[in-house]
């Protein structure tokens, strides 16, 4: 694993100075600056003109009281953030996340990944996150309503088609981005379909969206088994996580011929040998809001892990799907253990670096979550370009652009390792890749 090059130290630590116990954010900070010490080398002119700094600081931060009233008519009061980090090549673009650990530091990480990730899609977006410290779960669907639009009552100011445009993330789905927009439309009068992605078929939004982060991760690793002439094919799969990305993983992974054995939530871990029955788990998970121990119940031959992860299970393939730092150590050693070949991030920064560095010193090959999982924004980006045009595309053409996309972002970063003396080098190849393409669209907008 890359050292931190001498020249790059004193800007990490003022990373860390400048944003005092946002160990997330400092997390990714030095997870990309980390694999930047061939690149200074080789451009001068990044050092030069403080490319670097100027990146690790967002160009904007807003934060946001949240006032609303539940069903019993108490007023409750949660915070709200929006961190619009970058925007050299394109409108900002990313989710925000609605959970209670959402604090300024995790939408700072989420966020600066995001200016590589979407970087790397090759397509015209900045960087940006937000969220609040709200908690959907439980709550009925007008206390849901009213939280947003007080949330958009504050956000729509800042926020727009050529400006910022936010999707969702852990706890916004369709819901909440019709609340969110129908507020935004109230308040404006205008009809913006681009202000917001993850939108309803019916009313701007596009085929695929829901699927595409964890179609996009298992196109990603599909890649990965085809350069070693390898494919899905009787492959085991583990995956954290039972929401959206990781049942939309699921159901790819079984069209290309693997074997999902094992998925989880926050009580722990279901293993179902015969291969995960997706239509029960999906009627579980969506139709009746229950759990992955409910499936074990339901299922002959599953067994719940109360308290389990899913990286236990022996496996050929893991995809980590659930949140940040969820894979340590221990995990990674078991993986590894268990004869583990190939991870793949489709959740954002969910294995720590510690892991990664086991797993990649024990050969496996290791796909960053600013790579795998850029396939939801990547057909984000798409949707934006349909509201743009007035246009609505087929599913099977989306999914194609998907698949583009993703092969595209995958040989990028081979290319890239290759080309700064990493070979095979995910890790270093994504963050070079999208660090130089932001790098030079910083450069060519002057000091700004």
């Amino acid at each position: 694993m890359p050292v931190l090059d001498e020249s790059l130290v004193p800007i990490l630590d003022e990373v860390v100075a400048r944003n005092p116990g946002e160990r997330e954010f400092h997390q990714a900070a030095r997870e990309v600056l980390e694999s930047l010490g061939p690149v200074v080398r080789k451009h001068p002119e990044y050092a030069d003109a403080e490319v670097i700094r100027r990146l690790c600081e967002p160009e904007r931060q807003i934060i946001f009281r949240v006032p609303w009233q539940d069903d019993a008519g108490r007023v409750q009061l949660n915070r709200g953030f929006r961190v619009e980090f970058n925007s050299a090549l394109g409108p900002y673009k990313g989710g925000l996340r609605f959970h209670p650990s959402v604090y300024l530091g995790i939408v700072k990480f989420l966020g600066f990944e995001q200016i590589f990730k979407n970087a790397l899609t090759g397509l015209p977006i900045g960087g940006a996150k937000g969220g609040a410290d709200f908690d959907p779960k439980g709550r009925s669907d007008a206390e849901v309503m009213r939280f947003c639009q007080s949330f958009m009552t504050e956000l729509y100011r800042h926020i727009g088609e050529y400006t910022d445009v936010p999707a969702g993330d852990i706890g916004v789905g369709g819901r909440e981005i019709g609340y969110l927009f129908g507020q935004y439309k109230r308040i404006t009068n205008r009809y913006e379909s681009g202000v917001l992605t993850g939108k309803g078929l019916t009313w701007g939004g596009s085929q695929v969206r829901p699927e595409a982060t964890g179609y996009g991760t298992v196109f990603f690793a599909d890649e990965i088994l085809r350069t070693a002439g390898d494919s899905f094919d009787g492959k085991r799969v583990v995956i954290s996580g039972s929401g959206n990305v990781a049942l939309h993983a699921i159901e790819k992974i079984h069209q290309l011929g693997g074997r999902v054995i094992a998925c989880s939530d926050s009580d722990g871990a279901v293993v179902d040998e015969a291969g995960l029955d997706l239509e029960l788990l999906k009627e579980i998970k969506n139709g009746h809001r229950g759990r992955v121990s409910d499936y074990a119940a339901a299922r002959d031959g599953a067994r719940h892990l109360a308290g389990g992860t899913v990286w236990s299970v022996p496996c050929d393939i893991a995809l980590p799907c659930a949140t940040q730092n969820e894979l340590d150590e221990d995990d990674a050693k078991a993986l590894i253990r268990n004869g583990c070949r190939i991870v793949a991030e489709g959740a954002n920064m969910p294995t720590t670096p510690a892991a990664i560095r086991l797993l990649v010193d024990a050969g496996v090959r290791f796909a960053p979550g600013k790579a795998a999982n850029a396939g939801g924004v990547a057909t984000s980006a798409l949707e934006m370009q349909q509201n743009a045009s007035r246009d609505s595309w087929s599913f099977d053409y989306t999914e194609q652009r998907l698949g583009e996309i993703m092969r595209s972002i995958h040989d990028r970063c081979l290319e890239t390792a290759d080309e700064y003396g990493t070979p095979g080098d995910y890790v270093a190849g994504a963050n070079i890749a999208g660090f130089t393409q932001v790098a030079d669209a910083v450069l060519a907008l002057g000091v700004i």
